[in-house]
């Protein structure tokens, strides 16, 4: 492999029944500074049908281009389909960098193309950089168990792929001025390429918020004693128009939904307030929630971690102190 021939970084624009994930508008956003490190143009990659408008998005935060495969079979996710397109246009194309969402979709994705590719795929990545000598992508992942972070290197292969974590990278400003450039074509794709036909797609209906779109977030931990902790917790995020989350021995307790969960383990979340209940703040957890606005601690051990790391740090028990911001708040309002 002669890997001076891959120039480019490119970003997997993920989106489900015509709407466009957030992870993919955040992966545009680091794309963007990988692409400007290595004077190389960043590009969108949009498979679907008849989703137009998502094209000339992509461009608005980020994008210099977009590579935007139109046809009825892709439409739906299959992993056959999406590979293949996606295989045949690097292969002519040829990226030096490909980044996907580490989505149920993503997760799929990536070692599907890495392995038609025989490159390499780090998977889970928490942090990007261009690596000033070789010009080599660092991607770095938390590696057993969370308990050290490993910066992985693609030395000898390209295009070099990894799968982000949504919530890790923060959105460009849409900037609606920025020139239009999409390459609309017609992916060599057909029917007998495809081993799995969706028939009907239902959506399960699960009363769940994402925190990774909440502004206010009420969490816990294992300082909250039991399950009934969280009705307490649940009762402040709502007066503050928010949602509760958990750390992974919560979730592990079997507390609360594991959608919920903070951390290296769950979801990188950056709300605007992040109150943190009986969380020891291990640095698991605190790599999931650290770049959130502002951050309130309370709990009965003032040398926890999290109480160090806190804008404003309260020391006490959660069951007194919660009721009274409750009441404190209905109180303004």
């Amino acid at each position: 492999m002669n890997i001076t021939e891959y120039k480019g970084v490119w970003v997997f624009a993920e989106q489900r029944d015509g709407n466009l994930q957030k992870v993919a508008l955040e992966l545009l956003g680091k794309g963007r500074e990988l692409a400007d490190k290595l004077g190389v143009e960043l590009t969108a990659v949009l498979l679907g049908s008849q989703i137009d408008n998502i094209a000339k998005e992509l461009i608005a935060y980020g994008a210099d281009k977009v590579l935007y495969a139109d046809s009825p079979l892709l439409k739906h996710y299959t992993t056959d389909a999406y590979a293949k397109v996606i295989c045949d246009v690097i292969n002519d194309k040829k990226p030096e960098a490909f980044l996907i969402g580490a989505t149920f979709i993503g997760r799929d994705l990536g070692p599907r193309v890495a392995a038609r590719l025989r490159t390499g795929l780090t998977a889970d990545c928490t942090g990007l950089d261009i690596d000033a000598e070789s010009k080599n992508l660092l991607m770095t992942r938390p590696a057993f168990g969370g308990n050290l972070m490993a910066t992985i290197e693609c030395a000898d292969h390209r295009p070099q792929m990894s799968t982000v974590r949504p919530g890790v990278f923060e959105k460009l400003k849409k900037d609606e001025n920025r020139t239009v450039n999409i390459n609309k074509f017609t992916a060599d794709l057909r029917s007998s390429d495809i081993r799995l036909k969706v028939d009907e797609v239902i959506k399960i209906a699960k009363d769940v918020m994402d925190i990774g779109e909440a502004d206010v977030i009420v969490s816990g931990g294992r300082g909250l004693g039991s399950k009934e902790g969280f009705k307490v917790l649940k009762e402040l995020a709502d007066l503050l128009g928010g949602t509760i989350a958990g750390s992974r021995a919560t979730i592990d307790s079997g507390w609360i939904d594991k959608a919920y969960q903070v951390g290296q383990t769950g979801k990188t979340v950056r709300p605007k307030l992040y109150i943190a209940c009986g969380i020891s703040g291990a640095i698991q957890h605190l790599a999931g929630m650290q770049d959130s606005d502002f951050i309130v601690a309370i709990n009965k051990d003032d040398g926890a971690p999290m109480m160090k790391v806190a804008d404003l740090a309260l020391v006490g028990d959660y069951r007194k102190i919660i009721p009274e911001m409750v009441s404190q708040i209905k109180a303004i309002k």
